[in-house]
């Protein structure tokens, strides 16, 4: 569910691996698959892909809000597999695992993506209110008296 804390999360634990001296990459999905695709043209993707690798955490997050081409699914792939048991991954989705196929457009990727980054990991589930739409409706409460909620099938009043 949207603005239930994912990212705010991540950050967080980032930040503290920083305070503790770790080396911390993040990146929202989308930029880093374009910044790929860029440096894949350029041929220097290895050296992107080199900088994640010297992170002790990588921190990937909104994945499945835009679905990637070939190519970047690929690329992407790659990056995942290379930090998959080598350095500490935090992803961060609103997807289900079931629809992840619906970003990366391959269903062999996408199962093998899965399987490394479930492997190892701890799954967290959130669920809620977004907190931004709850704090913009109890902002909007005390001038008025309009009432909205958020749904899955969009915002009601």
């Amino acid at each position: 569910m949207v603005g239930t804390g994912k990212t705010h999360l991540a950050t967080a634990l980032g930040i503290k691996a920083c305070m503790q001296g770790k080396r911390v990459a993040f990146y929202r999905a989308a930029e880093l698959t374009n910044e790929l695709l860029e440096k894949h043209e350029d041929g220097e993707e290895k050296k992107l892909m080199g900088k994640i690798e010297k992170a002790d955490l990588f921190i990937l997050d909104e994945l499945g809000y835009i679905p990637f081409n070939k190519k970047g699914s690929q690329l992407l792939f790659s990056v995942i597999s290379k930090s998959y048991e080598h350095q500490s991954i935090i992803v961060t989705s609103n997807l289900e695992f079931g629809r992840w196929n619906e970003v990366f457009g391959d269903e062999h990727l996408t199962a093998a993506l899965l399987d490394r980054v479930i492997h190892h990991g701890h799954i967290l589930s959130f669920s809620g209110e977004s907190f931004r739409f709850k704090e913009a409706m109890g902002n909007r409460k005390e001038s008025s008296d309009d009432s909205y909620k958020l749904t899955n099938n969009g915002l009601t009043s």
